[in-house]
């Protein structure tokens, strides 16, 4: 199949960005999406064109690392998937396709398709971690979890962190990243002796990274490749709204401030 791209190009975070229009050809069905991309870049290459930038690591839905926008959806139109897993067969010969960054102030553009997502290890480090002795490894079956409690911070521990949400809601939040990480912690007995002081640290630090507030509009969970449910915001809230009515939140475990 033939395709035309319009691909935003942007030298680094000081350079104005412009759109540019490049032609895939003989692109096969079987390829993924960024092997697509492969193929142009060679052409690319061959005619001394300094290639399209974009992040990517395992190539398997894995790592989180790939993710940009495609015709205005992140991840592209297949639900459930990564910009990795996506397939040119869910495309038809002769598609205009945009590729843009994940736009948020909070993930300023490093070159074109790639965006600098460190906002969301401050977050981590503010409190997604569990830093009291629980002493050594014991039996798996010998801390009883309820399995509805499992089964729910497994869904949430899902998230990779690739930042489809914070891209696609209108108001650039981290709502749905930040509480997955707080849930998966805060649901199991492990994660329950810094569970206030958590919730208030990460809430803290996603608001000092300047991204916008969750409204619930579901677009996060809509394209969030894990599938991870905005009930995970609704669990946040209330372990933030509690922390802090409680007072239990006392001092946040490490609070950063954005560079």
């Amino acid at each position: 199949m033939n395709l035309t791209l319009y691909v935003w190009r942007q030298n680094g975070p000081g350079d104005r960005g412009r759109m540019e229009r490049y032609e895939a050809r003989d692109i096969s069905e079987h390829m993924s999406f960024l092997e697509m991309l492969d193929v142009v870049n060679e052409g690319l290459i061959a005619q001394g064109v300094v290639p399209i930038a974009f992040d990517h690591d395992c190539r398997e839905g894995i790592c989180g690392m790939c993710g940009f926008m495609v015709n205005g959806v992140a991840h592209g139109p297949q639900r459930g998937t990564t910009v990795c897993q996506l397939h040119m067969r869910h495309f038809k010969d002769g598609d205009t396709l945009y590729l843009e960054p994940w736009r948020a102030r909070a993930f300023p553009v490093v070159r074109d398709l790639i965006v600098d997502r460190s906002a969301f290890d401050r977050i981590i480090a503010a409190g997604g971690y569990i830093s009291v002795s629980t002493g050594s490894a014991v039996e798996a079956n010998a801390i009883p979890v309820p399995k509805e409690k499992a089964d729910l911070a497994m869904d949430a521990a899902a998230c990779i962190g690739c930042g489809a949400c914070v891209a696609m809601c209108p108001n650039a939040s981290a709502a749905l990243f930040t509480a997955a990480k707080i849930s998966h912690l805060g649901l199991l007995p492990q994660g329950q002796a810094e569970r206030d002081r958590r919730a208030i640290g990460m809430v803290l630090q996603m608001t000092r990274e300047r991204f916008g507030q969750c409204t619930n509009m579901g677009q996060c969970e809509a394209v969030c490749p894990k599938n991870i449910s905005i009930e995970a915001i609704a669990r946040m809230h209330r372990d933030y709204i509690s922390a802090s009515a409680t007072g239990r939140g006392g001092k946040p475990l490490r609070v950063e401030q954005p560079a």
